[in-house]
């Protein structure tokens, strides 16, 4: 066998793949247009890469689009890669994200749009592909709520890939040793007996060693969130290249330029003259305006003051300048709360869910302040409606999610009062 190896690499016959994920085409960061360019502009850097590396295929793994609906724009802007993609011979594999997933009964992802321009997309409905001797399956996005029918699904595509030498799974979930305080899945929930765990969801970049091979987050295209801006400097944005000949798969980091800079600077009221002088050297030769993350700490003066001093020396060399004032004798909020182990919203409402000793209500909870923060108004409703079918209605042990139905059956004896109370004050 590794003759056979050594032999393909001298040939240059080796199989190799991209993978990429959380592309985000038609986020507007800010409002503001030009970010929305952006993102399009680095997805065409991807492809372009892409293409120069001569791959075999692509994989996607989720977050193609920044919602369900996306704009014309982010749709063209797709539809010109994949053109680009299908002209060279290179067919791409996808699946939907928690961004641009559909939960409503019957209804479609984006991505199968463009079915016919040959996108290869793994659905509930069509979970696997054979790419040569190359078994591909996956799932889109499942929230935390739906875990169990997550988890079952997964234990059927192990089965499937335990009868094919070479396997990748593509995934757009949280895991725990990788998420933080909330995820969808635990590590030990994730089959073993893959090659390759082509993961999305996770911005940051991510090469574990798991099973008999690697599991991967390439990490998002662009900065999604300025939050993203540490991983960004250490292993900077982009996707991986997989040669997947060997008996393991080789993983290469390929990493992109953003076309615009991030600045973050903490600036001292009381030199204030002179660290504007600073900003200005460190972004007089951009090529575009970059987006100022400032915070000025000391103040001691009306702040729309200072904020009209620092937009007028800076306003016209920067595309967006996001201010935050530290009055003098003021505790600065990153000294109180430690940006690592900070709690955010999600993690303030699972902790005043606590009393209530339900983790499916904890779940629901989180799932629909996900839905809710994206207007995804349709969706929250059938993930109520599921939950409520799946906890209230009929027997756990009955319970089949199905994306384009959901079964029900007779309901069980009326729930106690006290109960139907619980589950309408955690909606409310």
């Amino acid at each position: 066998m590794f003759i056979g190896y050594i032999q393909k690499i001298k040939k240059g016959n080796i199989m190799k793949f991209a993978h990429l994920a959380d592309t985000h085409l038609g986020y507007r960061q800010f409002g503001l247009i030009e970010r929305e360019k952006d993102f399009y502009e680095v997805f065409e850097k991807v492809i372009d890469k892409i293409i120069e590396e001569k791959v075999d295929f692509v994989i996607h793994s989720g977050d193609l689009f920044e919602t369900a609906r996306p704009s014309p724009n982010a749709l063209l802007a797709f539809q010109k890669g994949l053109l680009k993609l299908k002209g060279a011979g290179i067919p791409m594999y996808a699946i939907a994200g928690n961004h641009d997933v559909v939960m409503r009964k019957g209804a479609i992802p984006p991505q199968v749009i463009f079915k016919k321009l040959g996108l290869k997309v793994i659905s509930p409905i069509n979970t696997n592909y054979m790419h040569g001797d190359i078994f591909i399956a996956g799932l889109p996005y499942y929230p935390s709520s739906q875990s169990k029918v997550l988890k079952s699904k997964l234990a059927e595509l192990s089965k499937k890939a335990a009868e094919h030498e070479k396997s990748i799974l593509v995934l757009h979930q949280g895991i725990d040793k990788y998420f933080g305080y909330q995820y969808e899945l635990e590590i030990g929930d994730i089959p073993d007996n893959f090659d390759y765990y082509a993961l999305g969801h996770i911005h940051k970049y991510v090469n574990d060693s798991f099973g008999g091979g690697r599991l991967v987050y390439p990490g998002s295209g662009e900065i999604w969130k300025t939050d993203e801006l540490t991983d960004y400097n250490e292993n900077g944005k982009g996707f991986v290249l997989v040669d997947f000949d060997g008996p393991k798969p080789l993983v290469k980091r390929v990493k992109i330029d953003i076309p615009r800079e991030f600045i973050i600077r903490s600036l001292d009221y009381n030199n204030l003259e002179s660290g504007i002088a600073g900003i200005k050297e460190t972004i007089k030769d951009f090529d575009k305006k970059p987006i100022l993350n400032l915070t000025i700490n000391n103040v001691d003066s009306d702040t729309s003051v200072v904020y009209d001093i620092i937009n007028e020396e800076l306003g016209d060399l920067a595309l967006m300048i996001r201010p935050k004032f530290n009055m003098l004798g003021e505790e600065s909020i990153d000294d109180i709360i430690n940006q690592d182990t900070g709690v955010g919203p999600k993690e303030l409402l699972v902790d005043q869910l606590k009393g209530y000793g339900d983790s499916n209500v904890n779940q629901l909870a989180v799932d629909l302040y996900d839905f809710l923060s994206k207007d995804k108004i349709d969706e929250s409703k059938e993930l109520v409606d599921q939950f409520f079918n799946e906890f209230y209605n009929k027997s756990k042990d009955d319970v089949e999610f199905k994306t384009e139905e959901v079964e029900t059956e007779e309901a069980l004896q009326e729930k106690s009062e006290d109960v139907q109370v619980t589950f309408n004050e955690v909606l409310k």
